[in-house]
Protein backbone atom coordinates (compact mmCIF):
# COMPACT_ATOMS: atom_id res chain seq x y z
CA UNK A 1 0.00 0.00 0.00
CA UNK A 2 1.16 3.47 -0.78
CA UNK A 3 1.35 5.99 2.01
CA UNK A 4 -0.35 9.34 1.41
CA UNK A 5 1.53 11.08 4.19
CA UNK A 6 4.15 13.62 3.25
CA UNK A 7 7.59 13.51 4.82
CA UNK A 8 8.06 15.98 7.66
CA UNK A 9 10.36 18.21 5.60
CA UNK A 10 7.73 18.57 2.85
CA UNK A 11 4.72 19.32 5.11
CA UNK A 12 2.91 22.60 4.42
CA UNK A 13 3.39 25.29 7.08
CA UNK A 14 0.74 25.40 9.78
CA UNK A 15 -1.56 28.34 10.12
CA UNK A 16 -1.16 30.52 13.17
CA UNK A 17 -3.62 29.38 15.82
CA UNK A 18 -4.34 31.03 19.14
CA UNK A 19 -2.42 29.57 22.02
CA UNK A 20 -5.37 29.85 24.41
CA UNK A 21 -9.02 30.80 24.31
CA UNK A 22 -9.98 33.78 26.42
CA UNK A 23 -13.59 33.02 27.31
CA UNK A 24 -14.23 36.64 28.29
CA UNK A 25 -13.73 37.72 24.68
CA UNK A 26 -15.76 35.02 22.95
CA UNK A 27 -19.15 36.41 21.99
CA UNK A 28 -21.71 33.73 21.28
CA UNK A 29 -24.72 34.55 19.18
CA UNK A 30 -28.06 34.41 20.99
CA UNK A 31 -28.97 30.94 19.66
CA UNK A 32 -25.67 29.68 21.08
CA UNK A 33 -26.51 31.12 24.49
CA UNK A 34 -29.92 29.43 24.38
CA UNK A 35 -28.23 26.15 23.43
CA UNK A 36 -25.84 26.34 26.38
CA UNK A 37 -28.68 27.28 28.77
CA UNK A 38 -30.71 24.33 27.43
CA UNK A 39 -27.86 21.98 28.27
CA UNK A 40 -27.34 23.62 31.65
CA UNK A 41 -31.03 23.35 32.54
CA UNK A 42 -31.01 19.68 31.51
CA UNK A 43 -27.99 19.06 33.72
CA UNK A 44 -29.65 20.80 36.66
CA UNK A 45 -32.78 18.70 36.21
CA UNK A 46 -30.73 15.51 35.95
CA UNK A 47 -28.73 16.27 39.09
CA UNK A 48 -31.78 17.12 41.18
CA UNK A 49 -33.51 13.78 40.52
CA UNK A 50 -31.50 11.74 43.08
CA UNK A 51 -31.79 14.55 45.63
CA UNK A 52 -35.56 14.67 45.18
CA UNK A 53 -35.90 10.90 45.41
CA UNK A 54 -33.78 10.83 48.55
CA UNK A 55 -35.77 13.63 50.17
CA UNK A 56 -39.03 11.93 49.24
CA UNK A 57 -37.84 8.62 50.71
CA UNK A 58 -36.72 10.43 53.86
CA UNK A 59 -40.13 12.08 54.22
CA UNK A 60 -41.84 8.67 54.01
CA UNK A 61 -39.91 7.21 56.95
CA UNK A 62 -42.04 8.73 59.66
CA UNK A 63 -43.88 11.77 60.92
CA UNK A 64 -40.78 13.46 62.38
CA UNK A 65 -38.88 13.00 59.13
CA UNK A 66 -41.83 14.35 57.17
CA UNK A 67 -41.92 17.44 59.37
CA UNK A 68 -38.15 17.90 58.90
CA UNK A 69 -38.57 17.67 55.11
CA UNK A 70 -41.46 20.14 55.25
CA UNK A 71 -39.35 22.52 57.35
CA UNK A 72 -36.59 22.24 54.75
CA UNK A 73 -39.01 23.34 52.05
CA UNK A 74 -40.11 26.37 54.06
CA UNK A 75 -36.55 27.65 54.47
CA UNK A 76 -35.88 30.86 52.46
CA UNK A 77 -32.78 29.43 50.77
CA UNK A 78 -34.80 26.55 49.33
CA UNK A 79 -37.19 29.04 47.77
CA UNK A 80 -34.33 30.28 45.62
CA UNK A 81 -33.43 26.69 44.74
CA UNK A 82 -37.06 26.01 43.83
CA UNK A 83 -37.12 29.12 41.64
CA UNK A 84 -34.01 27.90 39.81
CA UNK A 85 -35.65 24.50 39.36
CA UNK A 86 -38.80 26.14 37.99
CA UNK A 87 -36.64 28.08 35.54
CA UNK A 88 -34.79 24.91 34.54
CA UNK A 89 -38.05 23.07 33.84
CA UNK A 90 -39.63 25.93 31.93
CA UNK A 91 -36.54 26.83 29.92
CA UNK A 92 -35.76 23.22 29.07
CA UNK A 93 -39.33 22.67 27.88
CA UNK A 94 -39.52 25.82 25.75
CA UNK A 95 -36.04 25.41 24.28
CA UNK A 96 -36.81 21.75 23.58
CA UNK A 97 -39.91 22.73 21.63
CA UNK A 98 -37.79 25.26 19.74
CA UNK A 99 -35.29 22.55 18.84
CA UNK A 100 -38.09 20.25 17.70
CA UNK A 101 -39.29 23.02 15.40
CA UNK A 102 -35.75 23.44 14.08
CA UNK A 103 -35.60 19.69 13.43
CA UNK A 104 -38.69 20.02 11.26
CA UNK A 105 -37.06 22.86 9.36
CA UNK A 106 -39.09 25.68 10.88
CA UNK A 107 -37.13 28.79 11.76
CA UNK A 108 -33.77 27.74 10.37
CA UNK A 109 -32.94 31.07 8.76
CA UNK A 110 -30.58 33.24 10.76
CA UNK A 111 -33.06 36.06 11.55
CA UNK A 112 -35.75 33.59 12.59
CA UNK A 113 -33.27 31.62 14.71
CA UNK A 114 -32.31 34.83 16.53
CA UNK A 115 -35.96 35.75 16.98
CA UNK A 116 -36.94 32.35 18.37
CA UNK A 117 -33.89 32.33 20.66
CA UNK A 118 -34.85 35.71 22.09
CA UNK A 119 -38.46 34.58 22.41
CA UNK A 120 -37.32 31.46 24.25
CA UNK A 121 -35.39 33.51 26.79
CA UNK A 122 -38.17 36.05 27.31
CA UNK A 123 -40.98 33.52 27.57
CA UNK A 124 -39.02 31.29 29.94
CA UNK A 125 -38.29 34.21 32.27
CA UNK A 126 -41.93 35.37 32.19
CA UNK A 127 -43.27 31.86 32.89
CA UNK A 128 -40.69 31.37 35.63
CA UNK A 129 -41.79 34.56 37.36
CA UNK A 130 -45.47 33.67 36.99
CA UNK A 131 -45.07 30.10 38.25
CA UNK A 132 -42.67 31.26 40.94
CA UNK A 133 -45.17 33.77 42.26
CA UNK A 134 -47.85 31.07 42.35
CA UNK A 135 -45.78 28.25 43.82
CA UNK A 136 -43.51 30.07 46.24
Amino acid sequence: MLSTKLPLDRMPPRTQRPVFLDLRHIHLPLPGVVSILHRLSGLILLLVIPIGIGLFAYALVGEAEFMAAAALFSHPATKLVRLVLIWACVHHLIAGVRYLALDFGWGITRPMARYTAAATLIVSVIFTLLLGSLLL
